[in-house]
């Protein structure tokens, strides 16, 4: 069962005052195929920068995927089930959320779900824990955790035996590039 959220959207009435447009739980909520227990609640999406500001449309009503459209954002709620004894088909959960980030080879043999974004993420732990699995680094985070995510490989590995819930802005950005060390 996912985690139940409130979403609160406001606009404005025909007159330009500040309104509640939706209040309830998220219209667009999905269990990933090929990770039992992982959900997505979809709270709002951006396709555009400047954001658009206006308008009745709910903007979760659209399938779901994993990165934001070019100058566009994401704003979602996911809840990470334990892993023990769970089978991951990594590569069915990216392509049910149409993912351009892949993970790669190399990736896998850390977790099935290590990837890597072109997109700065802001994660906020709201319940549970779960460790947030990077290529040479490991951190466990928990609730009332911050994360800015910069476009870097990972994976969000829950080891414990509750599930943990993270509310995440994803926003457009550029992929890194690196330059190689020249040797002399």
């Amino acid at each position: 069962m996912p985690f139940s959220v409130r979403r609160i959207v406001t606009g404005h009435t025909a007159d330009g005052l500040a309104d509640v447009k939706f209040d309830g739980p998220p219209t667009n909520v999905r269990e990933l195929p090929g990770w039992p227990g992982l959900y997505v609640n979809e709270l709002w999406v951006t396709d555009e920068s400047p954001a658009e500001t206006t308008g009745d449309v709910d903007r979760a009503l659209r399938p779901i995927r994993h990165d934001p459209a070019p100058g566009g954002t994401i704003f979602r709620v996911i809840e990470i089930p334990p892993e023990q004894g769970l089978r991951i088909d990594a590569e069915q959960t990216f392509a049910a959320l149409r993912s351009g980030n892949l993970p790669s080879a190399d990736h896998k043999a850390r977790h099935p779900g290590m990837h890597r974004t072109d997109s700065i993420d802001y994660v906020v732990v709201l319940s549970g824990e779960c460790q947030m699995v990077l290529d040479v680094a490991e951190v466990t985070v928990r609730q009332g955790d911050c994360i800015v995510q910069r476009a870097t490989s990972h994976a969000w590995v829950n080891r414990s035996s509750a599930p943990c819930v993270i509310a995440v802005v994803l926003i457009d950005g550029k992929p890194p590039h690196f330059q190689e060390h020249a040797t002399s």
